[in-house]
């Protein structure tokens, strides 16, 4: 167990001198291989299935997912201080483009792509916040961190592989692949990364929306970065289906998280992570979950740390559900005897709508190689944990909601500790969602007692009717 937030931050840090990186990325490279070959490990002859970074392929030969494989031997040439030292480097430098969180691990993500050809807001690097209060007030916890993920470019997580899926488009464009542009199906922090990465290297976004069920705030991002939205009746699974068809008879480059160039960069915030506690692994790591790419791709960075030897082992991975939309949760309870997908009803974690994911046997794969475990949140649940939070100083999303119900569930079942130092993956920026805080807190929600709200007291604009309500707001705070 690691020592406390506070002595580590009195510590002296030892200075050591950078790393030179290595002569050239070209000594690494990756290629996409079928994900069954990375569960079972059984097929790694010369003659297996595999494919270059630069061809456009989503499935493998027998409709499976692809997973990106790296060189590990190459990789292996350095050991685990070295990779330490030369990611350590690079934090908060304006070297191109290294001061990206993402890109500083360029020789983990996309090792063969020039400098040139990299589309970045230099991304990542997000804050890691102590959770004191909450942590300490609420759960007798403390070693409770968030990682604001949402605290990015378009304000959310999404930042983190869209980089790399536009950045690579942008490769194939100057190599004159027939490309006419990127599209996506999107509950709507996929469609804000992609149109501002698209807008900014000039590559037309094509956006499919489920109508009406996406925040204003998300919806307005790629109409201003100038995307082709299409506003479609339907839900996530029904514009999923819709563009993976249309992407299939035009030149239009697939950027959902089928697309496994997505989850390199996303694998980055675990290295981040690591890298903000010195490289001490925390034991627990809690991850909201709808498509699935994103809790695979947790325990694909931790699990190339730990292999690498940057850490000797890694953190049990917990995925979050909302109840309205969780069918890795019924899985998981049933022993994962029989997955079946559900059909997803609303809820107020909107981006992990999603009752069909598609990397369902990504997420299966991680939580069964971490030791993890799924837990739910109802809609109750979930707008409480995220007003208890935002009482706290945090302004968090509906889904950083749902991980912090499974947090409260898992600590008051004795499963994690009050030592355990946990880290809640925050996915997107409160501000997209201020219409359900607004609703919850002026208790519009149907069905729901908004037992936390807090509106806003009417009074009179008079000195002694202010000086009242004041007095008893005080006695009230007091007691």
């Amino acid at each position: 167990m690691a020592s406390s937030p506070l002595f580590n931050s009195f510590l002296p840090k030892p200075t050591t001198a950078a790393p030179s990186p290595p002569s050239t990325s070209l000594s690494f490279s990756a290629k996409y291989v079928p994900f069954t070959a990375i569960t079972s490990s059984s097929d790694s002859s010369p003659t297996a299935e595999s494919y270059s970074l630069d061809e456009i392929v989503y499935r493998s030969r027998t409709g499976s997912l692809l997973d990106v494989q790296h060189d590990m031997a190459a990789l292996k040439q350095f050991d685990g201080q070295y990779w330490r030292s030369l990611f350590d480097s690079r934090v908060g430098k304006t070297t191109w483009p290294y001061g990206s969180g993402v890109w500083s691990k360029k020789e983990w993500v996309l090792p063969e792509i020039s400098d040139d050809d990299i589309v970045s807001a230099f991304e990542g690097n997000t804050n890691l916040f102590w959770a004191e209060r909450f942590g300490k007030v609420h759960l007798d916890m403390y070693d409770l961190w968030v990682k604001h993920c949402g605290i990015s470019h378009t304000g959310s997580f999404k930042d983190l592989g869209m980089t790399v899926l536009v950045s690579q488009v942008n490769r194939l464009r100057k190599m004159k692949r027939p490309l006419v542009g990127v599209g996506c199906a999107s509950t709507g922090d996929t469609s804000a990364a992609l149109s501002a990465y698209c807008a900014a290297a000039n590559i037309p976004s094509i956006v499919f929306l489920p109508a009406n069920k996406i925040s204003m705030a998300q919806l307005v991002q790629p109409i201003a970065n100038g995307a082709f939205v299409l506003s479609i009746d339907t839900d996530f699974d029904g514009c999923m289906k819709l563009i993976r068809q249309v992407t299939s008879e035009l030149p239009i480059y697939l950027a959902n998280s089928l697309n496994s160039l997505r989850l390199e960069g996303q694998k980055t915030a675990a290295i981040e992570i690591l890298q903000q506690f010195d490289w001490e692994v925390p034991d627990w790591v809690i991850v909201p979950g709808g498509n699935l790419g994103n809790i695979y791709a947790f325990y694909k960075g931790f699990n190339m740390c730990q292999e690498l030897g940057l850490v000797d082992r890694i953190p049990r991975l917990v995925c979050a559900q909302a109840a309205n939309a969780n069918p890795l949760y019924l899985y998981y309870k049933s022993g994962w005897q029989e997955f079946q997908p559900v059909r997803a009803s609303t809820t107020f974690a909107s981006a992990i709508q999603i009752g069909d994911p598609v990397s369902i046997d990504r997420a299966v794969f991680a939580l069964k190689n971490s030791n993890g475990i799924v837990e739910e949140a109802t809609e109750e649940e979930l707008m409480d944990a995220m007003a208890l939070a935002d009482s706290t100083g945090m302004f968090i999303c509906p889904h950083t909601g749902v991980a912090l119900t499974a947090l409260t569930k898992l600590r008051k079942s004795g499963i994690i500790g009050p030592t355990d130092r946990t880290v809640v993956v925050s996915t997107a920026h409160g501000l997209k969602f201020t219409q359900s805080k607004i609703d919850y807190h002026s208790r519009q929600i149907k069905d729901m007692s908004c037992r936390l709200a807090n509106p806003p007291v009417q009074v009179k604009s008079d000195f002694g009717a202010v000086m009242d309500v004041l007095k008893n707001y005080l006695d009230s705070r007091a007691s």
